[in-house]
């Protein structure tokens, strides 16, 4: 699909734009178009990027392909060809996914090209366009600067809600240390590992927007672009403190079952240590000897129980003194 909105400097705005439109619209340096390509066709991406366009043919390859794009920036001299990844406000958390962004930015285009049907951080853009006259009225640029600020505030509803879920974890791991409490853990350590993974080129990325020389991007909007910086840096610190909550909740759990086993060995080995006399004693009187002392006894069976008794009782004293349980 395909979504063009056009700004001109005297206030007058167009959407969605045939081909020609965009032709005529290029051609105004003191204008603003922007268009967006969201899961679209092979002849779509054709029709943008390459006939109306002319991006290099491997900024397009990466566009197109379905692997992982590492997040970066490339200086073409006309446009800089920037990928982002953005991730759902409204994750489950049962599987952890970014979307990836491509980004065109020109002097007075800008193209953005993702393979989902709707990502949020656009239509929030979108819609903000509207009512905010700021954005198209400082450039490219700063429309730029809009949708990956939009793309980076994206990541702290997720992490809140990792910071929340391991503080419950880290409480069931005390009372219940099951085995899905464990797969929980896990699942959240790989999760912080891809979004550490993801965000640390992200902040090189923004880095080169807020820093380089670009002649896409004033002096102004660069001030803009360092705030984006901020928010990736505040982002990872607070990853890295997640990923230190999760090791803790790991060790915890890990803890938790040994004390666990430990306690059944104890009992094991308690039960084990008290008949042990006992069966010492059943080993005697079990021996086949012709002549035994006790066994014409009258009160030698019960003599037996009774010792058998005294044994237990002075063993579990012993090993209550001692603190063994």
């Amino acid at each position: 699909m395909i979504r063009s909105i056009f700004f001109l400097q005297d206030g007058l705005v167009q959407e969605e734009l045939t081909i020609e439109q965009m032709q005529n619209a290029l051609t105004k340096e003191d204008s603003l178009l922007w268009i967006h390509l969201s899961n679209p066709s092979q002849e779509e991406t054709k029709t943008i990027l390459s006939d109306l366009f002319s991006f290099h043919p491997l900024t397009i390859e990466d566009c197109q392909s379905v692997g992982y794009q590492p997040p970066k920036v490339d200086d073409f001299a006309d446009y800089l060809f920037i990928i982002m990844h953005a991730v759902q406000p409204d994750h489950d958390f049962q599987k952890m996914e970014t979307n990836e962004l491509n980004i065109y930015l020109g002097s007075n285009f800008l193209v953005t090209y993702h393979q989902e049907d709707s990502l949020s951080s656009i239509e929030k853009v979108f819609a903000r366009l509207k009512r905010d006259a700021r954005i198209h009225q400082f450039g490219t640029d700063f429309l730029c600067h809009s949708i990956l600020d939009a793309v980076v505030d994206e990541y702290f509803p997720i992490l809140d809600e990792m910071d929340e879920e391991i503080e419950l974890l880290e409480d069931k791991v005390l009372e219940t240390p099951e085995p899905s409490v464990l797969e929980r853990i896990l699942f959240l350590k790989h999760s912080v590992m891809e979004l550490r993974r993801i965000i640390a080129p992200q902040r090189e990325v923004i880095n080169r927007l807020s820093r380089d020389q670009f002649p896409q991007i004033d002096q102004q909007s660069r001030i803009y672009f360092r705030d984006i910086y901020d928010h990736l840096v505040r982002i990872q610190d607070m990853s890295e403190s997640i990923r230190d909550l999760v090791s803790s909740a790991l060790d915890i759990y890990l803890s938790s079952t040994s004390l666990k086993l430990n306690n059944v060995m104890k009992a094991l080995t308690i039960v084990s240590t008290i008949f042990l006399p006992i069966t010492f004693l059943a080993g005697i009187y079990g021996m086949n000897f012709r002549y035994f002392p006790e066994l014409n006894w009258q009160f030698g069976y019960p003599m037996v129980w009774i010792l058998c008794l005294l044994i237990i009782a002075s063993m579990l004293v012993f090993f209550r003194k001692r603190g063994w349980f």
